[in-house]
């Protein structure tokens, strides 16, 4: 057995383990061992109840109370209520879609139950959705570092647990090459080992740093290898502003914010200097970034060329593709704009194909579909990506063999701060929109507690009742990733419980299908789902206007960044709009740190705060560098690693070695832990 074996040499891992796995992208060994856990849970021993552990996750040592059990079915959900006695104190359970329970369970049996106490202002005890165990099985956890995996049903953390550690002991993990340049106290192999099952939580550590170091160095390594695919290229072909942006600037129905306009005039000028552009544009969600990207593509299209305007989902490419056409009639452009998604029929496909390629058309709007083997450009001449979506050397060089001489326009609503975004991006230009546009209402904020559940409740019902509709951002996908965490599918399920049977409840999350997520999209967009669940996959999502509460579970868990971009999913319409930040955690270094949300709704500014707030502690926050294809490592949170990696990367390069430089790609290529794929020099 190697790194390339399949799963099912590993003992105990069948064909149908083997499909759940692949569930979650792991088929190989190599891709077991670096499905590195997302958290851990130290198994502490059962305490008494009190108080003042409300909000905390707790494991405590009782019976089930017998005759207490009942069940209620609502819908396809079935909620399960049972008492449970530790220390002469009644626990009410409140458990999901498990009917079975009632005869797992032995009234005269002694168990553990394990979960996130809350108390009432009464002063009683309930928890919801607990883990149980017996008393034997509790009693050889104590102690105990256990890894948190992400699960899908039917594979428990357990099941996951075991595979990798035969893995570990039958395969030798290779070294990455960076042992040398890190000059850290933890080889590579050991520390992806520790990573999965470490000694203590100073292993952990290292072994976290030593794995973030892996990720942060082969990306930027990558990126600066190959940054002369896109810099300083020549654009020989004619290119002029034009009366046409000139005019439809004059005449939208709102003026451009100062920082629209400098950032306009950075792209038109980058258009027409002789130099192929390749700028990054940073704005806040709701910034106005779109129409920056429709005026590039109508300045490029009246210089007779074409133009390719990216979005990461059909619906989002759908949605540019109707807000460039209400342009074109309404202030009667003279564009011929297509639609090209993975989606369409193969005759539909095939006609779109004979129109780009005999140039009738000069604006393409879609997905990665737009770059596929059989479309081909007549004159493409610029290229758009939006919402958070970075170009790897394979994109790059399809963009080159598919017109030569290309302009790049990236659009993030990423607020990443200045520093960390030339190491990320490398020598590209950044423009920034630092202003909302002047008719946005300014969002309502509220920072609570979990006690305030209820009350946020209450709140959401009555502007659905009003007519609007509501988001709730939820950490995790299922329960079992880590018990401390509210999760989708059982928050979806307590929403059922607590709102009226007549509003709309529906959940979205990352490892739905595209055509999932965009099918759910779609209906929450034509107001046929009153409350999305959703993990923060919604960050790049469609404008709902009618949107008007965000409600964010856990909100100690995330990066001030993130929650700022989560936030601006609403406040996009008419109407006044809120965002109720509820908290797992009450200190004061928490609170301090959320309530700059309320302080600001400039999101560098947020960023740069995130910077100075979060540190080494923050462990296992949500990562909020999702895009760069990052497994752990956060550009916020490690920050102090991402600066050294560049500087290891730039002293390497240096050398101008490239026996030196061939060695260590060919141990990346061996270890990568994420996507990158790297060519030897």
């Amino acid at each position: 057995m190697d790194l390339t074996s399949n799963i099912t040499q590993i003992k105990g891992v069948g064909d149908k383990s083997a499909a759940l796995f692949k569930k979650l992208n792991i088929e190989t060994v190599k891709d077991l061992i670096f499905n590195i856990p997302r958290d851990f849970t130290l198994y502490d021993s059962p305490v008494s109840l009190s108080s003042d552990l409300d909000g905390r996750v707790i494991s405590c040592q009782g019976f089930f109370k017998s005759g207490s059990y009942s069940s209620v079915k609502k819908g396809h959900l079935t909620f399960s209520h049972i008492s449970f006695i530790s220390d002469n104190k009644t626990i009410r359970l409140t458990i999901f879609n498990m009917p079975y329970l009632k005869k797992q369970i032995n009234p005269d049996k002694e168990y553990v139950i394990r979960g996130v106490l809350e108390v009432s202002k009464q002063g009683s005890f309930s928890m919801t959705q607990p883990k149980i165990f017996t008393k034997e099985q509790y009693e050889s956890l104590i102690g105990t570092l256990q890894p948190l995996y992400p699960l899908t049903k039917g594979l428990s953390n357990n099941a996951i647990s075991k595979a990798v550690r035969q893995a570990l002991d039958n395969v030798k993990v290779p070294d990455d090459g960076l042992d040398e340049l890190d000059e850290s106290n933890i080889k590579f192999d050991d520390a992806v080992k520790s990573m999965h099952f470490p000694s203590n939580m100073d292993t952990f550590i290292k072994a976290r740093e030593r794995i973030v170091f892996h990720e942060f160095f082969s990306f930027i390594l990558q990126m600066k290898t190959d940054v002369n695919l896109t810099k300083n290229i020549p654009f020989t072909k004619n290119m002029i502003e034009t009366a046409d942006t000139l005019r439809l600037i004059e005449q939208l129905p709102y003026r451009l914010t100062n920082a629209q306009i400098k950032t306009w005039n950075d792209i038109s000028h980058d258009m027409t200097s002789g130099i192929c552009m390749n700028r990054l544009v940073q704005g806040d969600v709701g910034s106005g970034k779109t129409i920056i990207a429709f005026l590039a593509l109508i300045m490029n299209a009246a210089n007779s060329h074409q133009g390719v305007l990216m979005a990461p989902t059909e619906v989002l490419a759908s949605q540019h593709f109707d807000k460039l056409t209400d342009l074109i009639k309404k202030y009667n452009l003279s564009i011929n704009p297509v639609l090209l998604i993975g989606s369409m029929s193969a005759k539909d496909k095939k006609a779109i194909y004979a129109e780009i390629e005999s140039g009738k058309t000069n604006i393409i709007i879609g997905t990665h579909a737009v770059f596929q083997q059989k479309v081909i450009y007549k004159d493409l001449t610029l290229v758009v990506t939006d919402e958070q979506h970075r170009f790897g050397v394979n994109q790059r060089e399809s963009i080159v063999n598919k017109g030569n001489e290309v302009h790049l326009l990236v659009m993030s609503a990423t607020p990443i701060p200045r520093t960390l975004a030339m190491i990320l991006y490398g020598d590209i230009s950044i423009s920034v929109i630092d202003e909302l546009p002047g008719n946005r209402i300014p969002i309502k904020n509220a920072l609570v507690g979990k006690r305030f559940r209820k009350k946020s409740y209450e709140f959401i019902e009555k502007e659905v009742r009003a007519g609007h509709q509501a988001y709730v951002i939820c950490p995790q996908i299922e329960e079992g990733e880590n018990e401390s965490l509210e999760n989708v599918v059982d928050y979806s399920a307590l929403l059922s419980s607590e709102l009226s049977n007549d509003i709309n409840i529906a959940y979205l999350h990352g490892k739905m299908t595209q055509q999932q997520k965009d099918e759910i999209m779609t209906r929450f967009k034509n107001k046929l789902i009153d409350v999305l669940v959703s993990t923060t996959v919604i960050e790049v999502g469609i404008d709902v206007p009618n949107a008007t509460v965000m409600l964010i579970e856990n909100s100690e868990r995330f990066g001030l960044a993130q929650l700022h971009q989560l936030r601006g999913r609403v406040g996009r319409g008419k109407d006044q709009s809120y965002c109720i930040f509820i908290s797992a955690k009450d200190d004061e270094k928490t609170m301090k740190r959320l309530e700059i949300l309320n302080k600001t709704n400039d999101g560098f500014v947020i960023a740069d705060e995130d910077l100075k707030m979060r540190g080494p502690g923050d462990l296992f926050g949500i990562r909020q560098s999702g895009e760069f294809g990052f497994i752990i490592g956060d550009i916020y949170n490690d920050s102090d690693i991402l600066k050294k990696a560049s500087s290891c990367a730039d002293r390497l390069l240096s050398e101008n070695d490239p026996q030196h430089l061939n060695k260590i790609i060919n141990g990346l290529n061996d270890t990568i832990i994420n996507s990158v794929d790297f060519r030897t020099i």
